[in-house]
């Protein structure tokens, strides 16, 4: 099996040092191509505006000039010309990317780009919380999570989302499918400052995001210690609404 490795923590976090031990359990043929510097919230956004660059850093190991997004449409159309990836992970993310943050997560949105060409996908991350147990969870439970749905025959353009909570390895209480949750809408800190120049900026922040713990979502699993894996689609269409809607068009 062929693994493209990819995050949005830049080409030299750790967190994709732990992905690539997790992915040598499942694969000898494992490549990376991540962005050079760190891409956090860049959401699924791709550079228009100015080229990117391809860096070989090893054998299989790549760094492009841009977002995860980048990473993964470059490595698919330059180093993989002759067979595409049979899987591609990406993370594992320094932090947790559950409820509405997959929206903005580079993370996710880095694996959306492969689900997209129609390759399975899997974004990996680690909820933290300042606790010190940094990616022990990941380590100890990754290929244990990843083992069963390799083998999970995927709908077309689907993914998956799965979150370590911020537990030590032997604390992980085990893993729950569940449903995406959400945030409520009080999007965390935003700080105000002056630069030297005297000019105000502004800067924001996660801390004291709110978010409700519906019963069987992503934000609960974690929350209760369990690894939460949230099978997701690209399809945004709210299909309940086109009758309704259609009907507002009617002569």
């Amino acid at each position: 099996m062929r693994i493209l490795l990819t995050n949005d923590d830049g080409i030299h976090a750790p967190g994709l040092t732990v992905l690539e031990a997790i992915a040598a359990r499942l694969s000898d043929d494992v490549w990376i191509c991540a962005p050079a510097e760190e891409q956090s919230g860049a959401g699924h956004s791709l550079t228009l505006h100015h080229p990117v660059r391809l860096r070989q850093h090893g054998e299989k190991r790549f760094s492009v000039t841009g977002t995860p997004t980048d990473s993964v449409n470059l490595a698919l159309r330059k180093l993989f010309e002759d067979r595409k990836p049979d899987l591609v992970l990406s993370g594992v993310n320094a932090g947790e990317n559950l409820g509405d943050d997959i929206t903005y997560s580079g993370t996710i949105s880095a694996a959306m780009e492969a689900a997209l060409a129609g390759i399975p996908a899997i974004g990996l991350s680690q909820a933290m919380r300042d606790n010190g147990f940094g990616f022990g969870a990941a380590e100890e439970w990754g290929a244990k999570v990843l083992a069963p749905l390799i083998d999970v025959q995927m709908a077309k353009r689907t993914l998956v989302n799965v979150n370590f909570p911020p537990l030590p390895a032997n604390g992980v209480k085990g893993i729950r499918v569940v449903r995406q949750g959400f945030h409520d809408y009080a999007r965390g800190s935003l700080a105000e400052g002056t630069d030297p120049r005297g000019r105000k900026y502004y800067w924001f922040g996660l801390q004291d995001a709110e978010h409700t713990l519906d019963h069987g979502t992503d934000l609960e699993a974690v929350e209760d210690g369990y690894i939460a894996v949230t099978p997701l689609q690209l399809d945004l269409t709210h299909h309940s609404a086109i009758s309704s809607l259609a009907e507002r068009f009617v002569a």
